[in-house]
């Protein structure tokens, strides 16, 4: 459904080139979301051993640590993709330097949701693991399907193609406010 309506919105604001660009920026960007699901989905069974074996004290220094590399992770995948946009990019899409040069500034914005993406992949991955399963679809759901949904259909409207390509960063950031409510609310 996310990526029908990128679609739909691409197609108005810049036609086939920006279905194409699309494609190309999720191509890419999977590679560096695959660090924060791989980390995520690791440190699962050691947040649930410890959860279960009441080491309290190991889990809070687990969440603590987790969270700063993740953010760490993040500002250096924002780094990387901003300096190796190109490169990247012209592995899919050098024959036609329209269509690289409106990829390369599309996958520029979109990499700006990795400052924050790994936050909500691992907030969602540590309630599984503390056997919150109603928290962790909650974040996911929200995350990736209704933000989503809303900002693609919202902003567009506000800031043209350069929305489209943003509309990952606001879901995200969306995402991390109810994913810190929940990580605040529950921290018990």
């Amino acid at each position: 459904i996310v990526g029908v309506l990128y679609n739909f919105q691409l197609m108005k604001a810049a036609g086939e080139n920006g279905v194409a660009a699309y494609g190309v920026i999720m191509y890419i960007s999977i590679i560096f979301m695959a660090i924060f699901l791989g980390y995520s989905v690791g440190s699962a069974p050691i947040v649930s051993y410890h959860y279960g074996a009441g080491n309290h004290g190991e889990l809070r220094n687990l969440f603590r640590k987790s969270l700063l590399l993740v953010s760490i992770a993040g500002g250096f995948l924002v780094v990387l993709s901003e300096l190796l946009a190109r490169p990247l990019v012209m592995i899919f899409a050098s024959y036609d330097a329209e269509l690289l040069a409106l990829t390369v500034r599309g996958f520029r914005l979109y990499a700006l949701a990795f400052l924050i993406m790994g936050i909500n992949a691992w907030g969602s991955a540590f309630f599984t693991a503390l056997n919150n399963g109603g928290v962790s679809a909650a974040i996911s759901f929200l995350r990736t399907l209704v933000f989503q949904m809303l900002v693609i259909l919202t902003l567009p409207r506000v800031l043209g193609l350069d929305g489209i390509w943003l509309s990952i960063v606001v879901a995200e950031l969306l995402a991390l406010l109810v994913t810190g409510s929940f990580l605040f609310g529950m921290r018990k």
